[in-house]
């Protein structure tokens, strides 16, 4: 896989006596001051006690005030998530936060728009200088293609066609983003679309670019949901649910399918059931957000819904990573005033960060169709 580097003026090393992290990090073949790519060039002494003392917050809190570099920053997540240093970190250390997220619904309705008002909103000039035509902001799918506007209409039409869309249908797309989806399908395969999101920049971008086709968006928490579709889709949402509100997504999608209908459920997931949200992630990038486990959506399901096919395709979300990050370097200058260094800094340790984590199959993508039926089944497609 393509990696990133970035052009930096050579540092002097620092002069230091080696630290606990010389040793950590070894462990991942990578080396404080190295001389490769994936190497961490230290730039304030101080910092390592800091990633020591607050892990992952301390890492990248310290990237972000220029502590320190990588010219690979991918490659350098690649090697620290493939080595699994976890067993560094004192199992209290989550304690807290696992008890929190069991205690509090941070998913709740009272919530549900924070997500958006902080990251969806960031500007719509801004995401679509970073994705594609259709400003799908999901992972796409690379099996013939070879580019991100190829791979993204390759899944949009994957999701069409799994959902075995037909003229006349209607869809319902829950956490409809800038419409990619609604606007596909009512495109090329005739459905009336409803989307909801909870972002106010995103229904407004719908509303404007799409006033022409068959879509009607709603600024909506999905859990206000009633009415009846053919097909839903949910594409990059369910990592906003949150475990304590997975059951009742369910049964929404239940109470809105149509017998006979069919539920696509697009999500990234993670490996462990009872692991925790990256707290750098959660308090920069995607507040109250939680990844479900494949145990916990089939639970979810559970007598609601039949699993009629899973389909994983993690490793395309690397390659759709890099090129986003590719796009975000490249029209960098045109946002730098407006978002400044601190941003630009953190921006690319998310993109960079998330692809390292998905080559190490640290975190997965997976798309689920469910049957409202309890018997027969739907035919497979990829």
């Amino acid at each position: 896989m393509e990696s990133e580097q970035q052009s930096a003026v050579p540092t002097p090393a620092l002069s230091r006596n080696r630290h606990l992290l010389d040793e950590v990090l070894g462990e991942a073949d990578i080396r404080i001051n190295g001389d490769r790519p994936w190497d961490l060039q230290l730039h304030r002494a101080e910092a390592l006690d800091e990633i020591v003392a607050r892990h992952s917050l301390g890492l990248g809190e310290t990237y972000m005030r220029g502590d320190w570099d990588v010219p690979a920053l991918d490659q350098f997540f690649y090697r620290l998530l493939r080595a699994d240093l976890t067993r560094h970190i004192k199992p209290w250390r989550h304690a807290g936060r696992i008890l929190r997220s069991y205690l509090i619904n941070l998913q709740s309705r009272g919530r549900a728009f924070e997500v958006g008002e902080r990251h969806y909103d960031l500007g719509n000039e801004f995401y679509s200088a970073m994705l594609d035509r259709r400003l799908t902001y999901s992972c796409g799918y690379w099996r013939e293609a070879e580019t991100l506007e190829q791979a993204q209409t390759a899944k949009l039409d994957l999701i069409c066609r799994k959902l075995g869309l037909k003229p006349g249908m209607r869809l319902l797309d829950i956490g409809c983003g800038w419409g990619s989806l609604v606007s596909y399908a009512a495109e090329h395969y005739g459905v009336e679309c409803v989307g909801v999101t909870v972002s106010k920049a995103q229904c407004d971008y719908i509303r404007e670019h799409y006033e022409d086709l068959p879509i009607t968006v709603h600024l909506q928490d999905y859990r206000s949901l009633s009415q009846s579709f053919d097909r839903i889709a949910s594409v990059g949402m369910f990592e906003h649910v949150g475990h304590k509100n997975h059951r009742a997504f369910m049964r929404v999608a239940r109470r809105c399918l149509k017998r006979d209908g069919l539920l696509l459920l697009h999500t990234i997931g993670k490996n462990q059931r009872r692991s925790t949200t990256d707290p750098w992630i959660e308090k920069y990038i995607f507040p109250n957000g939680e990844l479900p486990s494949a145990g916990q959506i089939g639970d979810a399901a559970n007598n609601l819904l039949v699993c009629e096919d899973l389909h994983n395709f993690g490793s395309d979300y690397d390659r759709t990573l890099m090129a986003w990050h590719r796009n975000f370097e490249e029209h960098w200058p045109r946002f730098a005033g407006q978002y400044g260094q601190r941003f630009y800094r953190m921006w690319r340790y998310y993109l960079l960060s998330c692809a390292g984590a998905f080559r190490a199959r640290h975190i997965q993508l997976w798309q689920w169709i469910f049957s409202e039926r309890l018997e027969g089944g739907v035919q497979r497609v990829s």
